[in-house]
């Protein structure tokens, strides 16, 4: 993985923790995932045209068929992502979710893109993946999920939760990652297209009952706003540096994420065992590591 790959992914994991605390704070819905795809578009729209002008008319029914496919596997992972904020902690969530999608990924480019794993590569997922379980409570999280109480109950919903959502990050990685690598489509295109069909299949929902949307968009426009303004730019890096380093590197190696999302979750939310989330942290900080040398 070269270095500049390598800055990409820090700078997009720095980014993504912090829109997904900005998300969790918000205690949103589908209509929450309307608010920004609807935001996106707008704040978006000038990049966007610019770029598109004269690429978008070039594409044929493969190009759209893969957008579209991309934009309904975010809406799924997304709406997924918020209900799981909603029902269980995010320090439960996220480290699952975000240590399920990159393995998954990883396991899937090597079979179906003929992407090679050196040794240091294997040792960076596997570090990746260990510190993301010692961040979601280690052996204790296991042991937890077998009891009765309402501490139990909500615990089993994050583990639900964040290995649903891990399976469609993987989803959309792989999709989007063939995107860029195989179809050679503009990063910035594939999720600003693929956000304005989010913005279509969203919108039946979201309209539905336009007197609670309104109740709605009053108190959480704002994290709306932080989460369409910031969240593009992290996802648009992590496809650039999926154009020159391969994604079964790339994906694992996002999860740096979880070493902002330790701290400033935890800060925060007042959520997890400081202990295992920094140790947990610093595993994925030496997976990184490796997987930048592999």
């Amino acid at each position: 993985m070269s270095l500049q790959a390598f800055g990409l992914i820090l700078l997009a994991g720095l980014i993504h923790a912090l829109w997904n605390v900005a998300a969790k704070k918000a205690g949103g819905d589908a209509r929450f995932a309307f608010f920004t795809s609807v935001l996106m578009m707008v704040v978006w729209a000038p990049l966007g045209w610019w770029l598109g002008r004269s690429a978008v008319p070039l594409w044929g029914a493969r190009e759209w068929a893969i957008v579209a496919v991309s934009g309904v596997l975010h809406v799924v992972y997304y709406v997924t992502l918020l209900r799981g904020y909603r029902q269980a902690d995010l320090t439960v969530v996220y480290p699952l979710a975000r240590g399920t999608g990159p393995l998954l990924s990883s396991l899937t480019a090597l079979a179906l893109l003929g992407e090679r794993l050196t040794a240091w590569g294997a040792l960076g997922i596997a570090a990746v993946v260990g510190g993301v379980f010692l961040i979601a409570g280690g052996p204790a999280l296991l042991r937890a999920g077998g009891g009765s109480g309402q501490a139990q109950q909500r615990l089993r919903k994050g583990l639900l939760y964040g290995l649903l959502t891990g399976v469609f990050i993987a989803s959309y990685t792989v999709v989007d990652g063939y995107a860029v690598k195989v179809l050679l489509l503009s990063p910035i295109l594939v999720d600003y297209m693929g956000n304005l069909v989010r913005v279509v299949v969203l919108a039946p929902a979201a309209l539905r009952r336009p007197q609670e949307l309104r109740t709605l968009w009053a108190t959480q426009w704002r994290f709306a706003l932080v989460v369409a303004a910031v969240s593009p730019v992290a996802y648009v890096l992590v496809l650039f540096a999926m154009q020159s380093a391969p994604l079964s590197l790339v994906a694992p190696a996002r999860e740096v994420s979880m070493l902002f999302a330790a701290l400033i979750g935890g800060h925060l939310l007042g959520e997890g065992d400081r202990a295992a989330r920094v140790a947990g942290a610093l595993l994925i900080a030496a997976g990184v590591g490796a997987l930048a040398l592999g």
